[in-house]
């Protein structure tokens, strides 16, 4: 069971700041909250035929996820009319998306440089019988030739962690005229940095764990689509698994998004500034950002964004010189997530390589990961020096100076 989406009172030519502010509130009512608080009910009064009721259980429906679903639907589609629905998190509107729409026999084609979760749960659709194609997100011409058997192409642009680009209204192109769906995963961008739907995606996935909501206190996920037929396998699954957002969860989620446009215009700027000065040192290497004019995937980033994000990454000599480079920094900390308002940065091959363990005698060495299935896929395979940089919102003198002071001090082993 669904809602339908309230009218937006915004005009249409109302900017994303404004519909930002704005998306998803109901009209003023005299001594009423702008905001309405969360709904904290697991069922409601419910007289008579259920049938069509705009809410009755939990697991179904609430008020206030059809205020945050109302919102994204106008972030991420302005100019059309588009319905979304939230989840308990990024991977479980993932995991919707590829459970809802495919069928064992079907094929998905997915980028080997994506994100790790996405892989993982392609184990899981391998195990009901669909096949997974991982195609690399700069490869065009691979994924052009997957399109034949394909029934769904997952595209991530800018990738996570590498920040490749792909161009979606090619690919959307391409797939449209052989009938396959194509959904992207836009958290990095969030919906004022890159819309899918007008680029022709049939469907826009996103965590909005990270810069959408922005500040590191909730998990969420939604999935937006224009046509309402793409939703209802997508929302069949959450129902069916359960994997339903918390009122307080979407509450701060919808709260949070009022700032987008401040906290992702001051993340890009600081984002580049800080890719400019890291390419200045002659200590890393293979630094990557999509605002830079130099970067392999600039060309195609800007064609299709309207801001670049707050995700820089570059790569250290070794495991050794990232770890005492991360243990060194004094404002920007080390987590694994990205978007927030506080800088944040890790190594990322820590997630895919064996673990340092007590020295041999001691009763246990490396951890192997000859059983860990992320260790095989090719989106774990960065460098053992490659750091992930999450750009938050502080001063940008003041991360530059961080980031400058960390690897003066950590360049060569101490002692």
């Amino acid at each position: 069971m669904s809602t339908p989406p309230n009218p937006s009172p915004l005009p249409d030519a109302a900017g994303d700041a404004t519909r930002a502010v704005h998306a998803g509130l109901p009209a003023a009512e005299p001594f009423r909250p702008p905001m309405p608080g969360p709904v904290m009910s697991a069922y409601f009064h419910l007289p008579g035929d259920p049938t069509g009721a705009p809410y009755a259980y939990g697991r179904e429906t609430n008020p206030t996820w059809t205020a945050l679903e109302t919102a994204v639907a106008e972030l991420e589609s302005p100019g059309e009319p588009a319905h979304a629905a939230v989840f308990a998190s990024g991977m479980a509107a993932v995991a919707a998306v590829l459970f809802g729409h495919l069928r064992p026999g079907d094929t998905v084609v997915v980028p080997s440089d994506g994100y790790h979760g996405v892989h993982q749960l392609g184990e899981r659709l391998t195990e009901f019988g669909v096949t997974v194609v991982q195609v690399a997100t700069s490869d065009t011409e691979a994924q052009l030739a997957a399109l034949a058997t394909a029934r769904l192409l997952w595209l991530e642009t800018p990738a996570n962690p590498g920040l490749d680009t792909c161009d979606i209204r090619a690919l959307a192109t391409a797939a449209r005229d052989r009938g396959v769906l194509v959904a992207v995963d836009n958290t990095l961008p969030t919906p004022l940095g890159q819309r899918p739907l007008e680029l022709g995606a049939d469907l826009s996935v996103a965590s909005g764990t990270k810069g959408f909501s922005g500040h590191g206190d909730v998990l969420l996920g939604y999935v937006a689509a224009r046509d309402p037929a793409l939703l209802a396998p997508v929302r069949a699954w959450r129902s069916c698994v359960g994997a339903v957002p918390g009122p307080m969860e979407t509450w701060l989620a919808h709260r949070g998004m009022a700032t987008l446009p401040l906290r992702l215009e001051r993340q890009s700027a600081n984002a580049l500034a800080i890719a400019r000065r890291l390419l200045d040192r002659p200590d890393v290497s293979d630094v990557r950002y999509p605002g830079l004019p130099g970067d392999p995937g600039h060309a195609v980033a800007a064609a299709q964004m309207s801001a670049f994000g707050g995700v820089v990454s570059f790569t250290l000599a070794d495991r050794a010189h990232a770890e005492r480079f991360l243990a060194a920094l004094r404002v920007i900390g080390e987590a694994t997530s990205f978007g927030g308002v506080r800088s944040m940065a890790e190594r990322r091959a820590r997630w895919t390589e064996p673990p340092t363990g007590p020295a041999p005698g001691d009763g246990a060495g490396e951890v192997s990961t000859a059983d860990d299935p992320a260790a095989d896929h090719p989106a774990a395979q960065v460098p053992p020096g490659f750091i992930r940089l999450s750009v938050g919102i502080e001063d940008a003198a003041d991360l530059i100076a961080d980031l400058d002071q960390a690897l003066d001090a950590t360049a060569r082993p101490a002692g």
